[in-house]
């Protein structure tokens, strides 16, 4: 795997290389029971979050925990002066939140650089943007990402605030989307959607009370799908900066779906409409 990223171990304990690390697995000094990442990073966990990251030229990884067996399931080998520590399973669940799934892999990095929305707004016009109004769930929005990189949006757009960080939760959600989907942080989501429109985007709220089905909706041409919170739904002032409002033809049994599923069903909507 071709990989950028320092390699640096922990300033207290250097790292051996990962090649002559090939015993037993030794208990680990550090960071015993903080579950929390050093100061700066972000810290990921499983092996899709862990692989992908490894696999990002843009991340600057720190250090990775690891088992034998994790390692070994990788696509690839570590260059031979990568930063590993060698632990065991439970030193591993020590790292990672409560009940992790961490698949013997925890990978200290540090976090993405921002991107600009109107650097991804350049881009393939046929792609969806993803923008999400004050969903705060990292589970839903990892796996928003999961399926808006399955179903080739170009962005997903949230604001810095009433979002989620980016964290071990969000990126295991997202099974390794998190690395190659852009994710835009702005300030205000009103203005975004005023950019997004000058780009030629028609954009489509997502909205269970509404008149028109997404099918009948859906524009030829760029489209920008806006997906609220649960429960809340988008904000009144997003709704207002939507060029249509639809809803999901879904069964009068369900009032309502998540909206990771929501979002899936919308964007495979997009990605197989007609745009002759």
């Amino acid at each position: 795997m071709n990989k950028r990223g320092s390699g640096r171990g922990d300033p207290e304990r250097e790292a051996r290389p990962a090649k002559a690390l090939r015993g037993r697995a030794g208990r680990m000094k550090n960071g015993r029971g903080s579950g929390k990442a050093s100061s700066g990073a972000v810290r990921l966990w499983g092996r899709h979050a862990v692989e992908a990251a490894l696999k990002n030229p843009d991340r600057v990884h720190r250090k990775l925990w690891a088992t034998r067996e994790g390692v070994e399931s990788l696509d690839g080998e570590l260059p031979a002066d990568f930063a590993v520590e060698w632990a065991q399973a439970a030193d591993l669940a020590r790292l990672v939140a409560r009940d992790a799934p961490h698949q013997g892999l925890v990978l200290e990095c540090d976090p993405l650089d921002d991107i600009f929305l109107g650097d991804v707004l350049e881009g393939d016009p046929t792609r969806p943007v993803i923008v999400l109004d004050q969903v705060t769930d990292p589970h839903n929005v990892g796996a928003i990402m999961r399926s808006a990189a399955a179903f080739n949006a170009c962005a997903i757009v949230t604001q810095d605030r009433h979002a989620p960080v980016e964290s071990g939760t969000l990126a295991k959600s997202a099974s390794g989307a998190l690395e190659v989907l852009p994710w835009v942080r702005v300030v205000n989501l009103a203005r975004a959607l005023e950019e997004i429109a000058e780009a030629g985007y028609w954009r489509i709220g997502l909205d269970g009370a509404a008149e028109s089905t997404l099918g009948e909706a859906l524009p030829a041409g760029p489209v920008a799908l806006v997906l609220g919170a649960e429960g809340d739904g988008m904000r009144r002032n997003i709704t207002q900066h939507c060029d249509a409002i639809a809803k999901l033809p879904i069964s009068d049994a369900m009032e309502s779906l998540n909206v990771s599923n929501a979002a899936a069903i919308a964007l495979y909507a997009a990605a197989t409409r007609v745009t002759e």
